[in-house]
């Protein structure tokens, strides 16, 4: 089906102008004032509505294969439509781990089976499997991941030889989870012999400390000027860590990057007094200054993207106590949500949401035809209210895990409608299945 989108005020390239879009065989065709056309198209009226490109969130964890109780590819993009995310590249730390190229390549073949958003995958580093890592072809995968820091999974690359070998011998973009784990270690026994194991969780800033991002992501930092890797470095948490990035130099000149979160621009510390576990995340949540600080760099330039390491887990497990509940949260069905209500605050223009959340994404990752409303370009469309409030209840959420730690809020803006390669897959609330994304390609 062909849609003529009719007079949105379409958010692009730092502008916002009222045009219309036409939407023929899965591309932007036309983009003009004023769009006749005799074709079988079905019109849009989008007066007094916003249109930007679908956001790309470059870190999400989808829980499949293996950890399918607590999210599914799915239910977790069923989710990432509704939220106005058109693509997501998820984390290789699934049961198996995506460590070698077949097991890399079942996720492709499974996301193509089910995965109403695009996608990709990134291919997961151990300390020994660097032989794999040369065999993928990097025009159809996002790009290599590396805990630096040890999460959920098993996944920890702490043998300097091994990390000096991926930085120099690969040659695509490398993003990193950037913790040193032997002072996280530290930091938890000299808690637990202070205070006991029976934790509060405002304790995990204290044990995943500021230095221990720092320290990390310096290190990262390092190797990556050493031997000229393109690095990227997700979920930065610390004022202090915005001291290795700049801002100086346009983004495609740039070889070393930095994504902020959600929960990182939006809670602090002070919030685990009510959420608990459920802001518990790693790199943790810090403190107010930090958030400001994150929040300044995403508005400068020295952070480039925002995403949402969407990781969920079920309520049983968050409802642990703190040293057994695992970190991580759902979010990428209020991702686009919560950027709007800072655009309300006054805090961020509509452009630069835009900017950070699609724009910068496909520059970066040199993805193929997206991340733009330009012609000839996938139509991975979003249309937003930004005068319908959107209250965040326990059945209005779509992932499998069944809760949110926005909920109770009340969102100032609401998604209309989204827009996956031309197939209108979420029209206010009814979805239509009967496509599914496609495998992202990459510019390389």
């Amino acid at each position: 089906m062909n849609y003529l989108i009719k007079n949105a005020s379409v958010v692009n390239e730092g502008e916002i102008a009222q045009l219309d879009v036409l939407i023929e065989n899965g591309l932007i065709s036309k983009i003009e004032r004023n769009i006749e056309t005799n074709k079988n198209v079905t019109e849009i009226n989008a007066e007094g509505l916003h249109l930007l490109p679908g956001a790309i969130d470059d870190q999400v964890h989808f829980r499949e294969p293996g950890l399918t109780h607590k999210g599914e590819l799915y239910t977790e993009a069923k989710a990432a439509v509704a939220g106005g995310v058109t693509s997501y590249m998820e984390m290789p730390n699934t049961k198996p781990s995506a460590v070698t190229k077949e097991l890399l390549e079942q996720k492709y073949t499974r996301a193509a089976q089910c995965s109403l958003a695009n996608y990709s995958f990134y291919m997961g580093t151990t300390n020994s499997n660097l032989d794999e890592l040369l065999r993928i072809d990097y025009k159809n995968v996002c790009g290599i991941k590396i805990f630096m820091g040890s999460s959920t999974g098993d996944m920890l690359v702490d043998d300097p030889k091994a990390l000096e070998n991926i930085f120099s011998k690969t040659n695509v973009i490398i993003t990193t989870h950037c913790e040193d784990d032997p002072l996280v270690k530290l930091n938890q026994k000299r808690i637990i012999e202070q205070y006991g194991e029976d934790l509060e969780a405002y304790f995990h800033p204290i044990i995943r400390s500021e230095e221990a991002c720092y320290n990390s992501s310096k290190f990262a930092v390092e190797l990556a000027k050493k031997h000229n890797t393109r690095l990227h470095i997700l979920h930065i948490s610390t004022a202090k860590e915005l001291s290795l990035f700049t801002n100086t130099i346009p983004l495609k000149e740039k070889r070393i990057t930095a994504e902020a979160c959600i929960h990182h621009l939006w809670f602090s510390d002070e919030d685990y007094k009510t959420k608990g576990n459920f802001i518990k995340w790693n790199p943790a949540v810090k403190t107010s200054y930090d958030r400001a600080k994150i929040f300044e760099a995403v508005l400068n330039g020295t952070i480039d993207v925002v995403a949402t390491d969407h990781a969920p887990h079920t309520l049983a497990e968050k409802n642990e106590k703190y040293l057994n509940a695992p970190s991580g949260g759902p979010l990428v069905q209020h991702s686009i949500l919560a950027m709007l209500d800072f655009y309300h605050q006054g805090k961020i223009t509509l452009p630069h949401i835009v900017k950070t959340m699609s724009h910068n994404v496909a520059d970066m990752f040199d993805i193929n035809k997206r991340g733009y409303i330009k012609e000839g370009y996938y139509a991975d469309l979003v249309i937003v209210n930004l005068n319908k409030s959107n209250l965040v209840t326990k059945e209005s959420l779509l992932y499998k895990c069944g809760w949110s730690p926005f909920e109770g809020h009340t969102f100032k803006s609401s998604i209309e409608k989204t827009f996956v390669n031309g197939h209108l897959v979420f029209n206010n609330g009814v979805f239509d299945e009967s496509r599914f994304g496609e495998r992202l390609l990459f510019n390389r």
